[in-house]
């Protein structure tokens, strides 16, 4: 065997660029609705940073699509808690994707909170660990909640499997968060077969990076517009019309602060999430200005027919 039967067999047989797609081509693809480029504010982590963000949508006239919650687990929120949650958005027509437990940062486990443990991935710890996290996901459903983040390709396997035969309903929808460490291609399109609705990759790609992440796959990419410092601290809105135009369909997303185990940690401050929201919305606001200055007729719009709202 020679490389080049290795780079024929890619080129021929299957539909992944053999390098990164340094030509940038633009996406045909959109939303369901024709929008180009959504907005996904992250880390609501309780009902009253909810309420400041429903406040703040209304303060600044931008439609929010969806909201990525409790990362540090819904098994933090008591039920009314949960139940208010889920109808606030329910309310405001918002997608919601929640983390159903504290997962490898948070549990009994040592390794992943170790210098070298962490590559290993957030992922679930044996099966006692995936029966809670089904237990609690069980709860979110009976709340009315029909969006999850999810960490672990196994877990996302076995909830699709569950969702085509029927035993949860048919419009639960799954994004692959960050903390599963795809970056290419092949992991895109495999999360894409494995039943993702949508998948985020990690921050710091370039646009060659996610244009060949596109050309390989259909279902919606979740970009980070703005990242806590300690997961490399970048601020990409000046690309914001790049990225919709060669990522499309695409979320930005928004996670400025200084500590990502901080800010979902039980004991964080109310006040200090607070604030936070409201940054998200500034930066929200000035991602969109980026793409309604280029020149690419960028579509933003406020369809929302095709999203996992909750169902109280």
């Amino acid at each position: 065997m020679t490389f080049e039967n290795i780079t024929r067999f890619i080129e021929n047989k299957t539909d992944f660029p053999l390098k990164d797609r340094h030509d940038l081509p633009s996406s045909p693809l959109t939303f369901e609705g024709g929008a180009h480029y959504r907005m996904e504010i992250t880390g609501i982590e309780c009902a009253e940073n909810f309420e400041i963000l429903i406040k703040e949508i209304d303060k600044r006239k931008i439609p929010i699509h969806r909201v990525i919650g409790t990362v540090g687990g819904s098994a933090k929120l008591d039920w009314q808690e949960l139940r208010y949650y889920a109808q606030m958005a329910s309310d405001s027509n918002i997608e919601v994707m929640l983390n159903a437990l504290p997962s490898r940062g948070w549990d009994l486990g040592r390794q992943y909170i170790t210098p070298e443990g962490y590559v290993s991935g957030m992922r679930l710890r044996g099966h006692d660990n995936l029966y809670m996290w089904l237990k609690e996901f069980n709860r979110c459903l009976e709340a009315g909640i029909r969006g999850f983040l999810i960490t672990d390709e196994g877990l996302l396997n076995l909830l699709n499997k569950m969702r085509i035969d029927g035993v949860i309903p048919k419009d639960v929808k799954f994004k692959v968060s960050v903390f599963a460490g795809h970056g290419n291609a092949v992991g895109g399109q495999l999360l894409e077969q494995l039943g993702a609705d949508s998948f985020n990759p990690l921050a710091d790609l370039s646009l060659a990076m996610f244009a060949s992440i596109r050309s390989a796959t259909k279902i919606p990419m979740d970009v980070y517009m703005s990242l806590v410092d300690s997961m490399g601290g970048f601020q990409r809105y000046v690309e914001a019309d790049e990225i919709a135009r060669i990522c499309a369909p695409v979320y930005f997303k928004f996670e400025p602060g200084k500590n990502e185990c901080d800010i979902y940690n039980a004991w964080a401050s109310p006040d200090h999430l607070n604030e936070l929201v409201k940054l998200k919305m500034k930066y929200a606001v000035i991602a969109k200005e980026w793409c309604e200055k280029s020149e690419y007729n960028l579509v933003f719009n406020d369809y929302k027919e095709d999203l996992s709202i909750p169902r109280p």
